[in-house]
């Protein structure tokens, strides 16, 4: 989720009209956790990540948005308490990840777990503080070991940087490290940065790509890595 995340209607998603399979359940860590206390007072449900825990690619999103009550199914985690979920965003990401072969194998959540709102405006996201990020970065580090992933697909800059944190390591250059794999020594895995799905079809242009060819350079990407160790 990026910091003031616009409500884009998912009719205009490029990736495919036919709606991903919703997720059933969710990976609760720690019930009712409070660790940040703008965060506990502001959301409706912690977001826990959902997907199988035999999977090879782990996507991490930033944190969820406020999402809509209204919407059949896919309110977004800040209401359904699963990761991944919203209209827009979580329903585009499950669409791509599907479309190139791995929808069964994939495990959908969020670098950190509750909507952070904005205290001026409630129902808009700001971006998490720091303080909030480390609070909640031994849930995803947890997550990281319980699915042991072969590939960490992180959608956007702040999700990217926030991997990138749990191996004290700092980002440059969003953009010039979209699909640019990154080994991560200490979380045993590959991170591969995408474009965030709010912003993808601003930016895939930009990189070269029309939207099949992004769609392709990331199942290539994903199919070189998943299953290789240090070095490919």
């Amino acid at each position: 989720m990026p910091a003031s995340d616009p409500d884009i209607d998912a009719e205009s998603d490029s990736a495919t009209t036919d709606d991903p399979a919703y997720p059933s359940d969710r990976n609760v860590l720690e019930p009712d956790c409070a660790r940040c206390p703008a965060l506990t007072e502001n959301r409706e449900c912690i977001s826990w990540g959902t997907g199988d825990l035999d999977a090879d690619v782990v996507v991490v999103g930033e944190a969820p948005g406020h999402g809509n009550p209204d919407a059949d199914p896919w309110q977004g985690g800040n209401w359904t308490g699963k990761a991944y979920t919203s209209r827009h965003s979580g329903r585009r990401i499950r669409q791509i990840v599907e479309g190139i072969g791995y929808g069964d194998d994939a495990y959908y959540t969020n670098a950190v777990k509750c909507f952070p709102a904005d205290p001026d405006d409630p129902t808009t996201n700001r971006e998490p503080t720091p303080e909030e990020r480390a609070n909640c970065r031994t849930h995803l580090l947890t997550e990281l070991e319980e699915v042991d992933p072969a590939v960490v697909l992180a959608t956007g800059k702040h999700a990217t940087k926030t991997v990138l944190a749990a191996e004290d390591r700092t980002l440059e250059g969003f953009i010039d490290s979209v699909l640019e794999p990154v080994w991560c020594e200490q979380l045993d895995v590959w991170l591969v940065p995408i474009l965030h799905p709010s912003y993808q079809d601003v930016w895939i242009g930009r990189l070269g790509y029309d939207p099949e060819e992004y769609l392709e350079a990331i199942g290539e990407t994903l199919d070189e890595h998943c299953g290789s160790g240090v070095g490919g």
